[in-house]
């Protein structure tokens, strides 16, 4: 799977619709004619890792550019709030586009049965051993999915906030969760996640009273690294600051 973060198995990913027994069974089969290693190859190097993902990652983006779409790639630490931000946004705002997910999880069905259970279609990529989503898994979720044109797709990674900021996925915008309960100094802890995004969502900003979290320290350093990021304050449970999230998704 991935030599560059030590996250290499010999199981592939796993693409499954919700509701069926089975993972999609769709033949890895692609309109693009990007070359497969021989069997037993090991890439080792870096550089060739992620220039044939960048490959894969250029051929989602006309994919999704030749249907008007819009997809979106929602990275964070587990446990930060993506999917619950998604549940919310699927329920409050499916009136003004039409939503569609893939979800990234090394494991379970978990988060796939929650958006399904919102009405949305979904489709769940399992990595196994692996830490992020690719360019790859990605085209296979969107053929198992069959997102209809100009829908709009959200992408929730694998919970890391290392591995995915280094895989292009043909994604529109990378948008990084961060909750206050895990602390304001995660962007310098992770530079590269903070400094790839377009938007910076601070969620559970309810808990504030009861953490330590400086809000405006962690603006501060998110800027630092990325100077013209925006940065939305929000509670997924109370409601807070979602208007301005709404806001943001009807202009990207």
């Amino acid at each position: 799977m991935c030599d560059t973060c030590g996250c290499s198995d010999d199981s592939p990913a796993r693409v499954t619709l919700p509701g069926r027994s089975q993972p999609h069974s769709h033949p890895h089969t692609h309109a693009h004619s990007h070359p497969h290693p021989p069997a037993g190859r090991t890439i080792v190097i870096e550089q060739d890792l992620l220039a044939k993902n960048d490959e894969l990652a250029a051929y989602n983006r006309g994919w999704l550019a030749e249907r008007d779409m819009t997809a979106l790639n929602l990275m964070s630490s587990p446990g930060a709030g993506k999917t619950s931000l998604l549940e919310r946004t699927i329920r409050e705002a499916s009136g003004r586009r039409t939503f569609c997910v893939v979800e990234g999880d090394q494991e379970t069905l978990f988060d796939a049965d929650r958006i399904k259970a919102t009405g949305a279609p979904v489709v769940q990529i399992n990595t196994g051993a692996g830490c992020h989503l690719d360019a790859d898994m990605l085209h296979r979720g969107m053929d198992a999915l069959d997102p209809p044109e100009g829908s709009l797709l959200f992408v929730e990674n694998v919970g890391n906030l290392v591995c995915p900021a280094l895989f292009d996925l043909g994604e529109s915008a990378k948008v990084v969760i961060v909750s206050v309960t895990e602390g304001d100094d995660k962007p310098l802890k992770y530079p590269h996640m903070f400094a790839a995004a377009d938007l910076i969502v601070v969620n559970k900003t309810d808990l504030l009273p009861y953490v330590d979290f400086d809000l405006q320290r962690c603006e501060h350093d998110a800027r630092s690294l990325n100077p013209g990021v925006t940065v939305l304050p929000l509670s997924v449970r109370s409601g807070d600051g979602m208007s301005a999230w709404y806001s943001w998704l009807d202009a990207v």
